[in-house]
């Protein structure tokens, strides 16, 4: 039977329960058991495809067409977990098929309340997941913080999972902050209270991971450990790596993190090898080379608005034995010649990546136009795909009003345009194309040489597409047009001609990247950077 891991998180928000999480998957999965992977969010949205990047971060898609919560790329990079749909959990989610159900007369004239109506709704759509055929164990990242009214029914179904199920099936781990003072001092305070805030739930957590900027020694350990009720050994410092979030499973593993989850759930495994995983984080730890790439976006502020591309990057510099120095270079600000030369002289190729809006796109077409005449590697993704095109028509086939119908409705030159049954759509939600879908690879382009084949899978989210009534004059202009559709009605990837890298794909290669198995297009594009840093 499935067992029941529960993730949360106290004193503040943003503390990395998700990579935490996905720590905890990747040990028992060395440990030989199938794992599965579930996100909680709390906020009353379906999901997060209508919310700003500045909101909430990136929205991570799944082959499905699942618009989810950003911890999901941590799950996808850290575990072989499928992710679909039903591996993220939403409060919109949730209310909204209660209701539709009390709409139906589904409850049979009674009262609807939080409980049970809502705690069962939930424990339903968990027990969709754990109680797959084969499932070992089951790990449910609850979003928030503990003492947020909007996570109550979220961790009233988990305490609830211990009176269904027994103790012996059911694990908390607790994720809590350790501050340190101006003198450097960590307080423990702050995690007491939001484990006493957590046992006022009904919840006493098995596992603490805490949050500190430096290792946390063992008698402040050992304080936790007595006003917590959480054993010595079950207090695990989770402190600040330096390199690369990839050594968090090491660490959690020196202190025997995953043992003692294997103990408490008495869960059969086989013994722990984590070879492959040094290998991997000692390679990039001890690479001597460097690449600069800049990043030219609108939502450069926030870290997370552009999370599983920055981590696409590291991986394609893991796969070239070589660090990534990222410098993010907001697109809003390259208006002025002598500011665009200043910002891209000093990094090896550009990366314009996925968005949506006016705001920033002109600055874009002109890093993008830098790129092309000065032979800097340049990839750009969906948004960026399209930010190509549109330069390649103002400025090699002279077309200066040409632009996309986002940004332009009225343009003479709509080289990038809405599909037709998408012109009426007022219901923004879900309603992009969304999910994987087959593109078919020219013979012999930069592209198919990258993939190795001519038949590949890859996610979208986008709306606009290139128009095809300008197909013809962006060709015969020299743009490579070289990937489409199956049935080639839309253009899914370009690339410049006589370049050593601009490629553009209307998809998301992103979100398919992982440390041990790096994206083509992201390893190829890495390699290209340090040619070019050696010119």
């Amino acid at each position: 039977m499935s067992k029941y891991i529960f993730v949360t998180g106290g004193v503040c928000s943003s503390l990395g329960k998700g990579v935490a999480a996905a720590s905890v998957g990747a040990l028992l999965e060395n440990r030989g058991l199938n794992i599965r992977m579930i996100k909680i969010d709390p906020y009353l949205n379906v999901d997060p495809g209508t919310m700003s990047p500045y909101q909430h971060g990136e929205v991570y898609v799944t082959d499905d067409g699942a618009e989810t919560d950003l911890d999901l790329g941590n799950y996808a990079r850290f575990t072989s977990s499928p992710l679909s749909k039903i591996n993220s959990i939403t409060t919109g989610q949730v209310y909204q098929e209660v209701i539709r159900k009390e709409r139906e007369g589904r409850f049979l004239g009674r009262t609807v309340q939080v409980i049970p109506h809502i705690t069962d709704e939930i424990k339903q759509r968990i027990f969709k997941v754990g109680d797959q055929k084969g499932v070992d164990v089951t790990i449910i990242e609850i979003g928030g913080t503990v003492g947020d009214i909007e996570s109550i029914p979220f961790l009233e179904a988990a305490r609830q999972f211990i009176h269904d199920l027994g103790k012996e099936r059911v694990l908390f781990i607790h994720l809590t902050l350790v501050p340190s003072v101006s003198d450097g001092e960590l307080k423990t305070k702050p995690t007491q209270h939001s484990v006493k805030s957590l046992r006022e739930i009904g919840i006493q957590p098995d596992i603490l991971l805490c949050r500190a900027s430096k290792t946390i020694p063992d008698d402040l350990r050992r304080k936790i450990s007595l006003f917590t009720n959480v054993e010595d050994k079950a207090v695990i410092s989770a402190y600040d790596v330096q390199n690369t979030i990839y050594e968090i499973p090491l660490i959690f593993s020196e202190q025997n993190l995953d043992e003692i989850v294997l103990k408490k759930m008495g869960l059969p495994h086989s013994s722990c090898n984590l070879n492959w995983w040094q290998e991997l984080v000692d390679t990039y730890n001890k690479s001597k080379k460097l690449v600069r790439i800049g990043l030219v976006g609108k939502y450069t502020e926030l870290l997370d608005s552009y999370k599983s591309i920055y981590e696409a990057l590291y991986h394609g510099g893991m796969a070239n034995k070589s660090k990534i120095e990222l410098k993010r270079i907001d697109s809003d600000k390259l208006m002025d010649q002598e500011k665009l030369e200043q910002s891209l002289r000093d990094v090896d190729g550009i990366l314009i990546p996925g968005g949506f809006g006016e705001r920033g796109i002109e600055g874009m077409i002109k890093a993008a136009a830098y790129a092309r005449e000065n032979g800097l590697p340049c990839f750009g993704i969906c948004l960026g795909m399209q930010v190509m095109v549109i330069e390649y028509a103002r400025n090699v086939l002279k077309w200066p009003d040409a632009n996309s119908t986002e940004f332009a409705p009225d343009t003479e030159h709509p080289v990038i345009s809405l599909l037709e049954e998408q012109i009426d759509i007022k219901m923004y939600g879900g309603t992009m194309r969304l999910g994987a879908s087959e593109s078919h690879l020219v013979s012999n382009t930069q592209i198919q040489k990258l993939y190795g084949r001519k038949i590949i899978s890859e996610r979208h989210r986008h709306r606009y597409e290139v128009s095809n009534v300008f197909r013809r004059s962006l060709s015969r202009a020299g743009l490579i047009l070289s990937g489409f559709t199956p049935d080639s009605t839309l253009v899914e990837t370009i690339e410049w001609p006589d370049h050593s890298w601009g490629i553009g794909v209307q998809y998301h290669p992103e979100f398919k990247s992982k440390p041990v198995l790096p994206h083509p297009l992201f390893s190829g594009f890495v390699a290209a950077c340090l040619d070019y840093g050696k010119n």
